[in-house]
């Protein structure tokens, strides 16, 4: 039975058919949403999302047994607990106390998309990776930002009060900056009384936009690199262990077959 349900786990057939199964689950929800859709055909709705719950217990229970005998070393994937309570907590009543965590969960389903695809998996572990150095860069930005906040505010503070009259507007101006939407028009409207605001403008732009910005996107890309890296790595270590495995998973049923004739015998 271990053998079995490992080699079903195992399989691209069966796991591109589980991410199939979540695609058709977002679809669904898509159209639940629809109040016409919901009256002409709830009891369809209702009967499908049992389906998709069975099927996803199945699934469950397929991958528990496939670490067999040591059934607990399931758990000690997190992506695999991130799973089993994904569709545990989607077991429960979807009325009474528990129709929130119900409602959430099954929404939740949507998102095992990650831990179906190895790729997705990686992007999500890049930008855990990159929370560390993100907030060095957030740091400097926050720093960037409250310096100009409070320059912009004592400048122009009297001519565009609508942009800089406090510093809370003038850091909400200068993110909408940072977005390069209608900073053009916020420069217009002080460049009058302050024929050297283009400086302000100009510098901030090209310090927080196209440095500190190009930043994040710099931190994110040497860390993909670097997970890729490690990923290819542990793929490459693991693939003889896994050929040795395959060997003595076919050995172990070649003997459980002759013991089987034995007994047939």
């Amino acid at each position: 039975m271990t053998g079995l349900c490992r080699r079903i786990a195992e399989s691209r057939l069966f796991q591109n058919a589980i991410l199939g199964v979540i695609v058709f689950t977002a679809v669904v929800m898509g159209l639940e949403t629809s109040a016409r859709l919901m009256s002409a055909f709830g009891d369809l709705f209702h009967t499908i999302n049992v389906a998709i719950q069975v099927i996803f217990v199945v699934e469950i229970v397929i991958r528990i047994l496939a670490c067999g005998p040591r059934y607990h070393r399931f758990f000690a994937n997190g992506w695999n607990v991130f799973d089993f309570l994904i569709v545990s907590a989607s077991l429960l009543p979807q009325t009474g106390a528990f129709a929130n965590i119900a409602r959430i969960a099954r929404l939740l389903r949507v998102v095992r998309v990650v831990s179906v695809s190895e790729e997705l998996r990686l992007i999500v572990a890049t930008m855990l990776r990159s929370i560390p150095s993100l907030g060095h860069v957030t740091l400097l930005l926050s720093l960037l930002l409250y310096v100009y906040g409070v320059l912009g505010y004592h400048s122009f503070h009297n001519d565009d009060p609508e942009h800089w009259g406090t510093l809370a507007r003038s850091l909400m101006t200068l993110f909408q900056i940072l977005t390069l939407e209608g900073w053009v028009e916020v420069m217009r409207a002080t460049e009058g009384e302050h024929p050297w605001a283009w400086a302000f403008y100009g510098s901030y732009v090209v310090i927080a936009v196209f440095v500190v910005v190009n930043l994040f996107i710099a931190v994110v890309l040497n860390n993909l690199e670097t997970a890729k890296a490690e990923y290819e790595k542990e793929r490459d270590a693991a693939g003889p262990h896994a050929e040795a495995l395959q060997r003595l998973q076919n050995i172990r049923a070649e003997l459980d077959r002759l013991e089987q004739e034995i007994r047939s015998g």
